[in-house]
């Protein structure tokens, strides 16, 4: 088969996410073994970054090895922003795996637009989608058709929706989806269905920043165990979700009435998001999976569930999904141990104790040296 048609093979397609890798030019390498780890095991068919693809704020004073980086001009911010996204696309370019991405809040928070990193996305190959014709929505709203073994029908949808942008005009970043994009996957979700004999074609739905129905699945509690604070009050997750809420929920300030339409529809099996780092569950809202990946990167705020998400798409209509975490991918032992202390933001308090204890290890040694020679 010669065309370039994503397509289900002996009647399964699978489909690893990535959330919120978020980091520079001077790149956290743990993650990258965990995500070359995740590539290999997995051996996905299509590879999704969903947001947060880079820590696009801090490029201009990120901090290498030795001294200060002195990035000051929108040039070098971009070769900043191309150099830290090679860290993530080269090990997937290489592998011929082909991959979409969505942006989140972060990768809008420089001069670099979001039409010229598209082309960073764009020259690597294997990229998909980014090629939406219709101006009226972002350049990271699309959908990506996954074929039948045959070739002969949409088997599967994936819906990629921008849900972070900068508003010019106000100069501040927001979290919400517009009402263009709502509009827009109506209108494309009504076509696909009467392409498919009038039946909606089963789906999945990304997109960056959580629905706010999401907070139909947490509940206030009193102060019970792992319960999250949130502005005074503690909450946890109601009964049914699987996984584990380690933050309140931060959701979009509007959504234009998407989970309206989505529902409407009929299409959508589970809406899925990143953007909550520590958030890791599966529960489901009038018949819709909520699905929440927490984030992978090593340079910020993490935990140790740190790692992607599989999805098993069936022909038939069916979805499976898994979370991986960093122990499932590399294991348990000194090695995997030693290098999560290392580079993983979020344990910096065991870091310092580490490196305090060896400090003062050395010392006692070079001090019993000298009392010795004395």
């Amino acid at each position: 088969m010669s065309d370039n048609k994503l397509r289900f093979k002996n009647g399964v397609f699978t489909v690893l996410q990535v959330s919120d890798p978020q980091d520079l030019q001077y790149v956290r390498r743990t993650m990258l073994w965990m995500l070359n780890k995740a590539y290999d095991r997995v051996r996905p068919d299509l590879i999704l970054l969903t947001g947060d693809n880079t820590l696009g704020n801090h490029f201009r004073d990120a901090l290498p090895v030795v001294s200060r980086l002195t990035v000051n001009t929108k040039e070098k911010e971009f070769r900043a922003m191309q150099k830290a996204l090679a860290y993530v696309l080269e090990p997937i370019a290489g592998r011929g795996i082909p991959f979409a991405i969505i942006y989140g809040n972060h990768d809008d928070m420089n001069e670099i637009t979001k039409e010229k990193q598209a082309e960073i996305y764009r020259d690597y190959p294997g990229c998909v989608g980014l090629d939406n014709p219709d101006q009226t929505v972002d350049v990271d709203t699309y959908n990506i058709p996954v074929f039948s073994e045959d070739g002969s029908r949409v088997a599967y949808n994936l819906w990629m929706l921008d849900s972070a942008w900068t508003d010019h005009a106000e100069g501040r970043g927001r979290c919400e989806i517009k009402p263009e994009t709502t509009a827009w996957y109506d209108k494309t979700c009504k076509a696909l269905a009467a392409e498919n004999g009038g039946s909606p074609v089963p789906a999945l739905l990304f997109q960056h920043v959580p629905l706010r129905e999401t907070l139909r699945l947490v509940e206030p509690c009193g102060e019970l165990p792992g319960a999250i604070k949130e502005k005074g009050h503690s909450y946890r997750l109601i009964y049914g979700v699987k996984g584990e809420m380690g933050e309140f929920p931060s959701v979009c300030d509007t959504d234009a009435g998407l989970f309206d339409a989505i529902k409407a529809n009929g299409d959508v099996k589970a809406v899925v998001f990143g953007h909550d780092h520590l958030n890791c569950f599966e529960g489901n809202l009038d018949g819709i999976d909520f699905i929440q990946t927490p984030g992978a990167s090593f340079r910020c705020y993490g935990s140790p569930a740190r790692g992607v998400r599989v999805f098993r798409l069936y022909e038939d209509g069916r979805y499976e999904t898994e979370h991986l975490r960093y122990t499932d991918l590399c294991g348990k032992n000194p090695v995997s141990a030693l290098r999560y202390l290392w580079d993983a933001d979020d344990v910096w308090k065991q870091k310092a104790a580490v490196l305090g204890a060896l400090a003062l290890g050395a010392a006692a040694g070079a001090a019993a040296y000298i009392m010795k020679k004395q």
